[in-house]
Order: C-alpha cells, then structure tokens, then sequence
C-alpha cells in the first residue's frame, strides 16, 4: 500500500472536509438556479437523446457519457458550449452534439438537465486490478512531486462533485473519461474555466490517465 507523509496526510484531510462542505452548499444553489421542467425534459429525452444517451441517460455505450444523475448546472453549461455563439463558433466543439442541440433554447436545455439530474446513474466498475492503487492515489492525493492535485478536492472524496463548479465523475465510463482527459491535454476541449482541467491533464502521462479514470469508473 502506497504511504503518505503526516502533511499530505492533513493537507488530504482538510481539503475532503472543505469540499464537502461546499457540495452541501452548492447542491441547494444548483437547483435553484437551474430549475427546468423534468416533464418536458423527459419528452425531448425520449425522442432525441435515447439512441445515444437512452431515454434516462444512463448512456449504452462507453463512446457517450452517462447523463443521469449529473448535476443539472453541469448539464446545463455543456449545452450552452456545444451550442453555437454569436460568432457561429461553439466553445466545445463535437460534430455529432453541435447539431443535435442547435435548434433548442436555453429554457428546454434547462428542461433536458432538470430530467436527466433527477434520474439514478447506474454505477461502473473498475477494470483493471493491476492499476487500482495508482488510480487511488492520483484521485485522493495527487502527485506533490509535479504539482498535480488531488481529483477529490474538486470532485470530492466519492466523485460526485460540487454542483454548478464541478461534474459528478463517480460511476462515468473509464473509456470516457479517458478521452475527454485525453482531450484536454492535446487541447482539443477547451471548455474548462480558467484552463483548470487542461493544467492539470497536461501532467499525466498515458498510464495515469489511465489508472485515474478506471479508479472513477468503480467509485459509487
């Protein structure tokens, strides 16, 4: 088993109680904020979203994420990037989401995130046994060494992250996560606020990505 000093220890500590006392704040505010519809959400789910993400998000294949159970203002924001701006550009480019969300307004992207929060996430599994301990330490203590923080001070201690902030990661498909990791590195997505994501991705190597994201893939 992987040791740790006494200060990363506390430091581990501290920044798990700060989190999760945030995400009990900002859970109240994402509903708030982002109240939809789930009825109406439900309907266009049915008919638009099911062949990739199924009628509850909770998606077929490991190609698409999972959708249920993520935090509404999450949902939301994505939308709005995969959604063209006045310069006909979307901030997260997709070939596949661009289209699809282009003819929807701001109120029914709300009603689609109001839906697809409300449901249960069917949770995932870890894959690779040989990888598990990396994963753990990348997720709960990060590396010091190269300036590579925990994925718990943001996602929090089980993955499920501070709504509006930060997406519920626990239970997403390893192959995904891996990707879209992946893809913040090479800066192929670009949506994270302040280039959060794309700082810390550029550190990990392969193997990491790797381990991290089955390690996220079993959290439940």
């Amino acid at each position: 088993m992987s040791r740790f000093s006494p200060l990363m220890k506390a430091l581990s500590t501290a920044a798990l109680s700060l989190t999760c006392g945030a995400i009990a704040h900002a859970s109240e505010a994402d509903k708030t904020a982002f109240a939809g519809d789930p009825a109406k959400g439900k309907e266009i789910a049915a008919t638009v979203c099911a062949a990739c993400h199924n009628p509850d998000g909770n998606s077929p294949t490991p190609a698409n994420p999972k959708l249920a159970g993520q935090h509404a203002g999450y949902l939301f924001k994505q939308m709005k990037n995969f959604k063209a701006g006045a310069d006909g550009k979307p901030e997260r480019v997709n070939a596949i989401m661009n289209g699809m969300i282009a003819p929807y307004s701001e109120e029914q992207m709300k009603d689609l995130a109001a839906w697809f929060s409300s449901q249960k996430q069917v949770g995932g599994e870890v894959k690779d046994r040989a990888t598990l301990e990396l994963g753990q330490k990348l997720y709960r203590a990060g590396d010091a060494s190269k300036g590579l923080p925990a994925c718990a001070g943001c996602h929090g201690p089980a993955g499920k992250g501070i709504p509006i902030q930060y997406p519920r990661i626990a239970g997403q498909y390893q192959e995904y996560l891996e990707a879209q990791l992946k893809a913040f590195r090479n800066g192929e997505r670009a949506n994270d606020p302040n280039k959060m994501m794309r700082m810390i991705a550029i550190k990990m190597t392969d193997a990491e990505i790797h381990a991290v994201a089955d390690y996220i893939a079993g959290l439940y």
